[in-house]
């Protein structure tokens, strides 16, 4: 049988005829349509839509007075962004670039730079020479810090990012990285004696060694994390797998 000689009842699904393309459907039936109004219904329809506005005209008003009070925001609020790092100083970003791919409003430039043994800045062989995001276009969908294989980027709370010019809402690298911890060293500097970037990304190091705090001193002897940096056990002993300081302040490897 042809679709033309087809009876209306037939080829049906719960009362829906149907439907070839460029034919017209036909109505549904009055038990699947929207529900009737009852006479109440019909008589309060040309207000209905203010029943929001109404029903909150009896609240009570909250106005937070910022910015002289700050409301908390939530754990989880997607605020000005982060690049982290290791215990020990070095920073996480490889410069791989994945998040600047992976941002829909292309708010995100990096470079990427090779690490050499006189100017180590990340485990590995590259880091984020030049890290720029424009916070003129980004819009905090955090589709960045899920691209970020090594966790180098993440999104803090802060929220306040109004600026006079145009100019100085495009962060780069020295104002996105997180500050250095009372322990760590700065970069640039060797990597933990006996460690590849595995252990890095395992997590696996805890803070600097002796080894590496030699090194800043030679190359960098005014360099102010010297005082404040913190010396663990090398590579390979149990201070690098459980955390336990191992050279205290003064020990061998000079005075710390």
């Amino acid at each position: 049988m042809s679709d033309d000689q087809r009876s209306p009842e037939e080829g049906t699904s719960l009362g829906r005829t149907e439907q070839r393309h460029g034919e017209v459907g036909r109505p549904l039936p009055p038990e699947l349509g929207p529900a009737q109004k009852g006479p109440v219904g019909r008589l309060f329809a040309p207000v209905a839509g203010y029943g929001v506005t109404i029903s909150s005209m009896f609240r009570p008003i909250v106005t937070e007075q910022y910015p002289f009070e700050k409301v908390p925001t939530q754990p989880r609020y997607h605020g000005r962004h982060q690049l982290n790092r290791y215990a020990d100083g070095l920073e996480k970003c490889i410069g791989c670039e994945l998040c600047a791919w992976a941002c829909p409003a292309d708010a995100i430039y990096v470079e990427a730079g090779n690490n050499t043994p006189d100017a180590q800045y990340s485990p590995g062989e590259r880091y984020g020479r030049v890290y720029q995001i424009n916070y003129l276009r980004c819009i905090f969908c955090g589709l960045c810090i899920e691209a970020c294989p090594t966790r180098a980027l993440t999104m803090t709370n802060e929220y306040e990012l109004a600026g006079p010019t145009r100019e100085g809402l495009i962060y780069e690298k020295q104002d996105l990285l997180a500050p250095l911890l009372e322990g760590m060293l700065a970069a640039p500097h060797p990597m933990v004696e006996g460690t590849d970037d595995d252990d890095y990304y395992r997590n696996e190091v805890t803070g600097p060694t002796a080894e590496q705090v030699e090194w800043v001193r030679a190359h960098r002897p005014q360099d102010p994390t010297l005082a404040t940096a913190r010396a663990v056990a090398p590579a390979g002993a149990e201070g690098v797998r459980t955390g336990a300081t191992a050279v205290p302040s003064g020990a061998e490897g000079g005075h710390l």
